[in-house]
């Protein structure tokens, strides 16, 4: 069962399984008294959560039991410790139980008496523990000693009936390594868990995991992105807009209508037809240093001071430049800093997943009271996730979020060229409520700025191209150009159609 709608039916008790995300996942928890199957290849996790689920046992006042088949308590134990854990504690058995074949046992064992006794070990040492939660970490060894597929399945059919009479929730891990999916287990496990580890061509691997399965259980479907940290696993739910209530955040006010957000700079703002609306998403599109972090950060500080937090992700350059030229130019990020109210956020392009930088972008939604929200830029965020093909869904669901959020988002493009025809390495035009253009041109053997708003869905919005400069103090925008044509070409000709370039007019109106 796998859908997001409520489950009108009473759920049966729920074992947490102690890692951060994956409860989400799991539509809350595991079953207890069921058995589960956690499947992947060496090195993607299973021992990790499988420790942290026995733990969360051990904290609750419940005796817990992991039988391992293929390493030693020593190695389970320096694991453990490489997070911070401790596994000699009240209520935490481990059980060291290597087939008899790697006993160097005599060659009278056949191999059913060698599966027989290895499995009797291990409901002896079950029987005196009486755990209530167990790990069976050793199915591949299983699958060896049956010697075939109808001998294994009556043997886990066998350990499963066992362990229900006991009431225990088991989880049993798989490393794949003799053998593919293993369609026995799936059928008879009460849930799989599938967890999958890629190596993108540049970079650090990238681990996933996926619920395949789980009786009679809505769980969130699809792959979820998670990491390894120290002190365990930490899943990122895949993010769904669809989730959101509308006007959760309260985009709207009394009488109905969204929060404006003034820029604080009069030009911009009468451009953009009084301000950018919360609850919407602004993109910025221009050319490699036209002023586009700057300005998203010039109206990120002039929103903290209308309400709410704000947040800047900084994909395309380290967030020490970024202060350092926003103090070269009269803006004082320290006070924003050290007050909350302004939090510059490092993206490491090499390390980012797509699920974890959702989950950064929500917690400070959720925990932090931002409601501004700059991606800086989107270049940055395509380069950093390049084996993601679903990539603009994963940007559309995110901005879908914040908008339902109440949350004004402000994300930046940098365009290919510098002046006349520009190319855009990827098209999230369609994804944006308002369209903010910015452009050089060559006017009086100097190069100028303009500034021009393409679209707004949320309310009117001046036709007009202005001039801008960015100086100390900030941005300033000047009065609609007027008198000419082909700035946005970037070499303006007289508006008289003569064909000659053109001294532009001056801006109507001095900067404000």
């Amino acid at each position: 069962m796998n859908a997001a709608s409520p489950d009108p039916r009473p759920r049966p008790e729920r074992a947490a399984t102690g890692v951060p995300g994956l409860d989400d996942v799991l539509g809350g928890g595991l079953e207890r008294g069921r058995l589960f199957l956690v499947e992947g290849a060496p090195g993607t996790g299973k021992t990790t959560l499988s420790i942290a689920f026995l733990l969360d046992g051990v904290a609750r006042g419940e005796a817990v039991l992991y039988v391992t088949m293929s390493e030693t308590a020593d190695e389970l134990r320096a694991s453990a410790a490489s997070h911070g854990w401790d596994l000699d504690r009240p209520g935490f058995v481990i059980e060291e139980s290597a087939p008899a074949e790697a006993q160097e046992q005599s060659l009278l064992h056949s191999s059913d008496l060698e599966l027989g006794e290895t499995v009797e070990r291990v409901f002896r040492r079950v029987a005196a523990v009486s755990p209530a939660r167990v790990v069976l970490d050793g199915l591949s060894e299983i699958r060896l000693l049956a010697q075939g597929p109808l001998r294994y399945r009556q043997q886990v059919l066998a350990i499963k009936q066992r362990f229900a009479r006991l009431g225990a929730t088991v989880l049993l891990l798989d490393d794949m390594t003799t053998g593919g999916l293993d369609g026995a287990v799936h059928s008879v496990a009460h849930g799989v868990i599938r967890l999958e580890e890629t190596a993108p061509e540049y970079g650090a691997e990238r681990r996933r995991l996926r619920v395949t399965k789980y009786r009679g259980t809505r769980y969130r479907g699809g792959y979820h992105d998670f990491a390894i940290e120290h002190g365990g696993l930490r899943v990122f739910p895949r993010l769904v807009a669809a989730e959101q209530e509308r006007g959760q955040g309260d985009p709207a006010g009394r009488e109905g209508r969204r929060e404006q957000v003034r820029s604080g700079a009069d030009g911009l703002d009468a451009l953009l037809g009084g301000g950018l609306e919360r609850g919407t998403t602004a993109l910025l599109m221009g050319p490699a240093g036209a002023g586009k972090s700057i300005l998203a950060l010039h109206y990120a500080l002039a929103a903290t001071a209308q309400g709410g937090n704000a947040q800047i992700h900084v994909f395309d350059e380290e967030v020490g430049l970024l202060a350092d030229r926003a103090a070269a130019l009269g803006f004082d990020l320290g006070p924003f800093l050290n007050s909350g109210r302004l939090t510059l956020s490092q993206v490491d392009p090499a390390e980012m997943s797509p699920g974890s930088f959702a989950q950064r972008v929500r917690e400070g939604v959720e925990r932090g009271g931002v409601r501004t929200v700059v991606i800086d830029s989107v270049n940055g965020y395509q380069l950093a996730m390049p084996d993601e093909r679903f990539l603009l869904l994963h940007l559309r669901e995110l901005i879908t979020y914040l908008n339902r959020r109440g949350v004004l988002t402000i994300l930046t493009l940098a365009q290919h060229g510098l002046v006349g025809d520009m190319q855009s390495p990827v098209d999230v035009t369609y994804l944006a409520d308002t369209l903010v253009l910015l452009r050089y041109f060559e006017a009086e053997g100097r190069v100028r700025r303009a500034l021009s708003v393409l679209k707004k869905r949320l309310g009117s919005h001046e036709d007009a191209i202005r001039e801008y400069a960015i100086e100390r103090g900030g941005l300033r925008v000047g009065g609609p150009l007027s008198g000419v044509r082909g700035v946005l070409s970037g070499v303006p000709l007289l508006g008289g159609g003569g064909g000659r370039a053109a001294q532009p007019a001056a801006p109507d109106g001095a900067m404000t």
